[in-house]
């Protein structure tokens, strides 16, 4: 039996995102799908076998959580997630979970609270398959030099919400 997927396009200020969920909840965010052809190609990467379903009311709790987000008035989210993945992947992604709003840490602290210190790579590249951006905050992963590493949407993406959290966090205080 296929697997119902809800899609849905946020159109907010200079923000463009796809978002998708199933009845569990949220399953897949990017900011590179602008199509339903294009979701169905992105979301073949994460699930096999499902139908897509355009619906703005089956995704409106994800689309306001995100437009507070981008608002600066969210710094965490509470709806519900769907993630797929492996054991390892989820693992890395619970622990990208923990990461205080506007701050940064490495993938060697991620190897560190994981307990997988040797596992630096097999971390970045399960960061790297992280289908929430945002959500399951990637971008506040940098790497131990300082540089920013690398994010599946690309780092001017990475930056841009970098600094939005750093603007938030430096106007409340």
């Amino acid at each position: 039996m296929k697997e119902e997927i809800y899609v849905s396009f946020i159109e907010y200020n200079n923000w463009n995102m796809f978002l998708a969920a199933t009845e569990k909840g949220l399953c897949y965010l990017s900011s590179q799908v602008n199509t339903v052809n294009d979701a169905q190609m992105q979301l073949k990467k994460y699930l096999q076998n499902f139908t897509i379903q355009e619906s703005d009311s089956k995704t409106i709790l994800y689309k306001k959580q995100l437009i507070e987000y981008l608002e600066g008035k969210r710094r965490q989210f509470d709806i519900p997630l769907d993630l797929y993945g492996t054991p390892f992947q989820q693992l890395v992604w619970k622990s990208l979970l923990e990461i205080p709003y506007g701050e940064t840490t490495t993938y060697q602290d991620i190897g560190n609270k994981i307990g997988k210190t040797t596992a630096v790579r097999a971390i970045g590249n399960a960061i790297g398959k992280n289908p929430l951006l945002i959500v399951i905050p990637c971008h506040r992963v940098i790497r131990k030099n300082g540089d920013l590493g690398g994010f599946r949407e690309g780092l001017d993406l990475k930056r841009t919400l970098l600094e939005l959290e750093r603007k938030v966090n430096n106007s409340s205080q």
